[in-house]
């Protein structure tokens, strides 16, 4: 890692005076891979964590498993997405797992309690517990099971990284970050799956080359990107769901912007009509600053009408309150990323 600190991109504020901030990294790169603008050291090597679900998914639509099984985009869209164990989600997983004749059992994420405390209060009420459909990763290894059950490959170790399915998604992440498939480091992601680490640049790569896969020459690989991205733009509030950043952002720019978080604050960013791919780190890895320097970003961009920078303007500057709901300040970007784009 670069020994000079990256800049301060965000900041929170009580009574006028900084009280905490948050340094991080921004790269943006065109078509071409190329760097347009950029922050800090974009060879930091991190996690794309959550990120990486769009690759993911890859195999299982390149395989014939998703058609086999007939899942729809709505499910696909699950599978991409890091939910917030709703009703809806819990629905649409367990109708994925009912495909390939599996249960809730089969799901090696572990239990996690719903994001919202109104549905976790839900299931005190009804006498249950969070369980493992509730992980906001139980439609990404939902799909899993979908391709080791269409490859008949083991289900009690599709979590290990010698796995066969691990294996394809590495070849995939390494293609589409266009990195040494060798010099990828693996760890283990808080839902228990393999994940791969690489610099900050290789992430926004890959982002752009979600838009661009056909210079890959593979027809199979162009419609599995194709139908990931049609998946996240038509059912947004299956990636995330209610009050959640890559939900709001793809629902209020009609997918015109697709985007995806990733734990230990990392956001990464796809723009068709630019052809761009951004990722953003923050070093901390506070989850919700990336949120600020994203909503930023794409402003500084000149993406965003003026009415979908008011429907997004809480995620650009945080009005914090206390428990007795009094106003003690405030969470927005720094001076560093007013000029950015145009600093270029």
């Amino acid at each position: 890692m670069n020994q000079e600190a990256n800049p301060i991109l965000v900041v929170h504020t009580r009574g006028g005076i900084v009280e905490s901030f948050h340094r991080g990294v921004v790269c943006v790169v065109d078509q071409h891979g190329q760097v347009t603008h950029s922050l800090g050291d974009v060879q930091q090597v991190c996690y794309p964590r959550s990120a990486l679900k769009y690759f993911q998914h890859i195999p299982l639509l390149t395989s014939g498993a998703f058609d086999h099984f007939g899942f729809t985009l709505k499910e696909l869209a699950l599978m991409c997405g890091s939910h917030n164990g709703e009703a809806i989600h819990e629905e649409t997983a367990r109708g994925i797992l009912a495909k390939i004749g599996l249960g809730e059992e089969h799901l090696g994420c572990g239990a996690q309690q719903p994001t919202h405390k109104k549905d976790y209060l839900a299931l005190i009420k009804n006498g249950l517990e969070p369980s493992a459909i509730h992980n906001n990763c139980s439609g990404k290894h939902s799909g899993f099971l979908a391709w080791c059950k269409f490859n008949q490959e083991p289900l009690d170790s599709y979590l290990s990284a010698s796995h066969a399915l691990h294996k394809e998604i590495k070849k995939v992440t390494a293609l589409f970050h266009e990195m040494d498939e060798n010099k990828l480091v693996t760890g283990v992601d808080g839902c228990s799956a393999p994940i791969f680490a690489m610099p900050v640049i290789n992430q926004a790569i890959a982002y752009k080359n979600l838009l661009n896969p056909e210079k890959f020459g593979d027809p199979a690989l162009a419609r599995a990107c194709n139908m990931i991205r049609d998946a996240i733009a038509t059912y947004p509030e299956m990636v995330a769901g209610s009050k959640r950043y890559c939900s709001d952002l793809m629902s209020v720019t009609q997918g015109r912007v697709l985007g995806k978080t990733g734990a230990d604050g990392v956001y990464s960013l796809a723009i068709p009509s630019m052809n761009l791919g951004v990722c953003i780190k923050i070093d901390d890895g506070r989850m919700g600053p990336q949120y600020n320097v994203a909503q930023k970003v794409l402003e500084n961009l000149g993406l965003l009408s003026e009415t979908e920078k008011i429907a997004l303007h809480p995620y650009l500057v945080n009005q914090n309150k206390n428990f007795a709901g009094n106003p003690t300040g405030q969470t927005l970007t720094t001076e560093v990323l007013d000029n950015f784009i145009q600093q270029a």
